[in-house]
């Protein structure tokens, strides 16, 4: 007879007691969810924001460390000092909507600086000790536009499947050194950056900002919400946990199945 055991009470989550964590655009929005989520797991979480004063009060908040830099300085981004990252959160980004014939050249070039160059210098930087202590965890915030596309978004779409894609390389590099590295596809998410592109998409349409939720955002997904901040922060902390050891390389979606069509 196979004996089983029972385990009771909740499962166990991340205990992420001496790890640090570093979380690019942690000021607001799903970056400041999930330094908040990963500091309740014990992590100690470094906010990298471009505010600094908002980066200051996020990190206070919860015990961390305030970085400044502007991403789209490269110089910068290989100027600072992490100290030792067991996880690479690389949330920070920002949005323009625009018809390609019409989308200024400097502002989609900043967003592949801030979105994919910055990351992967980000990751170029914190991987050799992730190696070296044979445990590390590289969590792309991606998007649901890291695996589909929509109209008057070339850069943020573009940066988003980029994004994927260093991701995957740093998955099939890292396996060997205990490293995971997998993207969080979230659809529209209540951020004040959504709040931007509502604004924004109802300038582009003619709509009013109610109507651009209802029928262009909502309209590919089953489930007709926004999602919650605090939703990607626990994807983002099950990323860390032993549980999802064997995830890596993947795309995690959260997007009220958006991408099931």
């Amino acid at each position: 007879m196979v004996s089983t055991s029972v385990t009771t009470g909740k499962m166990a989550g991340a205990d992420l007691t001496g790890r640090r964590a570093l979380v690019t655009g942690g000021a607001s929005g799903i970056g400041r969810a999930c330094a908040r989520r990963l500091a309740r797991a014990g992590a100690q979480v470094v906010i990298l924001d471009v505010r600094e004063q908002s980066a200051r009060e996020a990190a206070g908040e919860i015990g961390g460390v305030a970085l400044t830099a502007d991403l789209t300085d490269l110089a910068a981004v290989e100027a600072l000092d992490c100290g030792d990252v067991d996880i690479l959160v690389n949330n920070a980004g920002f949005q323009h909507v625009a018809p390609i014939t019409d989308f200024p050249p400097e502002v989609f070039s900043a967003i592949m600086k801030i979105m994919v160059e910055a990351p992967f210098r980000l990751a170029r930087r914190t991987l050799p000790g992730m190696y070296e202590r044979g445990w590390g965890r590289v969590i792309n915030i991606s998007s649901v536009h890291g695996l589909r596309a929509s109209p008057y978004k070339v850069a943020y779409v573009t940066a988003k499947h980029a994004l994927e894609g260093l991701s995957k390389v740093i998955a099939l590099e890292g396996a060997e050194h205990g490293v995971t590295s997998n993207c969080v596809n979230p659809a529209y998410v209540r951020t004040p950056l959504v709040e931007e592109q509502i604004a924004d998409q109802a300038r582009v349409h003619d709509l009013d900002p109610e109507q651009v939720v209802e029928q262009i955002m909502l309209a590919p997904a089953a489930i007709r919400r926004l999602i919650e901040p605090d939703e990607v922060a626990e994807a983002v902390a099950y990323l860390c946990s032993p549980q999802s050891s064997m995830i890596t390389g993947a795309s995690l979606t959260i997007d009220g199945g958006w991408t099931a069509h």
